[in-house]
């Protein structure tokens, strides 16, 4: 009998478990690997790459800036330097086409941290106090940061971002990072689900809008062979973006995920049994329908 506090128990059932986790365990190589280039410098005297996540340059050659950490130090008034200017404008392109919140699933240590909460919340049928907090407030909050920006001439947010907390204490052997992570850890496991990165984070807010008009996209492809298991919902950090390509209600893009929000994290193609999902490109599917239509016309 199927165990459903057990999301993708069928997938691995079916298919093994690295193959129902084969997204997730990119994912963390990802992030590991990311996190141990910035440290083997300080570290280990292996300068890789200098910097951290907001400014760094990879080989003394390529420079890679954070463009909501540009845009707070624009609106401060702080002058920018040519590598700052071309660093941003590479890392905005880059995730205008793999999706802006690839960052969030892809790259942030933080992510790891409000992973582990969220499988726990699932394993141990953790249902939470809630705090009716919206999606919507992130945005509220990403407004908040701009305007701090403006009105005391700093980055005022970054004093306090925990990814550039977790950056700064690491490298510098600082112990307050440990609580900065547990308070998310115990916020997203006891009081809201996804509640730090679905409902408060900025930099998901910001990266959200950048991932609008990305070209990689989740799709549905074999939405037909959908058995409403929900598992794809019951994993999904952002599971609102998942129903309309489920549903083919978006006009013009039918089985694909369109929303900034996705984070194109893969978990939905790990847990599916039926293999609904996969990586596709806003372009191919546009192409697919209107082949679809050309034969059924």
């Amino acid at each position: 009998m199927r165990n459903l506090n057990y999301p993708g128990y069928a997938a691995v059932q079916s298919h093994g478990l690295i193959w129902a986790y084969r997204w997730l365990i990119a994912r963390r190589l990802s992030q590991l690997g990311i996190l141990a280039a910035f440290l083997l410098g300080p570290w280990f005297g292996i300068w890789f790459v200098k910097g951290n996540l907001n400014s760094s340059i990879t080989l003394d050659v390529l420079p890679l800036t954070d463009p909501y950490l540009f845009l707070q130090s624009l609106l401060a008034s702080f002058s920018m330097t040519t590598d700052m200017i071309i660093g941003a404008v590479i890392v905005t392109v880059f995730y205008m086409v793999v999706g802006g919140r690839v960052y969030c699933s892809w790259v942030c240590p933080i992510n790891i941290v409000t992973d582990a909460a969220s499988w726990i919340r699932t394993r141990l049928n953790i249902k939470g106090v809630g705090t009716g907090l919206s999606r919507a407030n992130r945005y509220w909050l990403l407004l908040l940061t701009l305007v701090l920006a403006v009105a005391t001439g700093t980055i005022a947010w970054e004093h306090v971002n925990p990814v550039s907390v977790v950056n700064r204490e690491i490298v510098f052997g600082l112990s307050s990072m440990w609580l900065v992570l547990l308070a998310i850890f115990i916020f997203d496991l006891i009081i809201s689900k996804s509640g730090w990165c679905g409902r408060l984070c900025p930099v998901g807010a910001f990266y959200s809008i950048v991932g609008k008009l990305s070209v990689l996209r989740v799709d549905a492809v074999n939405r037909d062979k959908c058995d409403d298991c929900m598992d794809c919902f019951a994993v999904c950090p952002e599971p609102q973006v998942i129903k309309p390509a489920l549903k083919g209600k978006q006009s013009g893009h039918g089985s694909m995920i369109m929303s900034g929000n996705c984070t194109n994290c893969g978990r939905c193609l790990d847990v599916c049994n039926k293999e609904v999902f996969g990586f596709s490109n806003r372009f191919g599917n546009n192409a697919k329908q209107s082949s679809t239509m050309e034969i059924r016309s």
